[in-house]
């Protein structure tokens, strides 16, 4: 077994969003996969190879690799204009609550 196929079966489950135990046949076992991809996850070389491609993307638009300007949407905007301090820590709470209560479980856990 490569590390290719290992690497093909973590992209086939993050790019079709299937489960582990629905990795098909033709990729190695779904638990050396999965274990695999937490290894990678937990050291830090799923980031490193993100941020390399990405990188690298940007170059080859003929940009620069890393952004230089930094984006702030209207609504951020809007909220911190009318309402200070005490609105926004209560629009805070709010979607605190909000989210707790529409929580749902990731398909893919950290173990790290």
């Amino acid at each position: 077994m490569s590390r290719r196929s290992l690497v093909n079966g973590i992209l086939y489950v993050l790019t079709t969003g299937c489960q582990w135990r629905q990795l098909p046949k033709d990729f190695p076992p779904k638990s050396t996969t999965h274990d695999y991809f937490v290894e990678l996850q937990c050291t830090g070389v799923l980031k490193q190879i993100h941020n390399a491609l990405y990188a690298e993307v940007r170059v080859l638009e003929g940009r620069a690799a890393t952004p230089t300007l930094a984006i702030v949407d209207s609504q951020s905007v809007k909220s911190a204009e009318k309402g200070g301090r005490k609105l926004i820590r209560l629009d805070m709470t709010r979607a605190r609550k909000l989210r707790a209560r529409n929580a749902t479980r990731p398909s893919i856990r950290s173990a790290c």
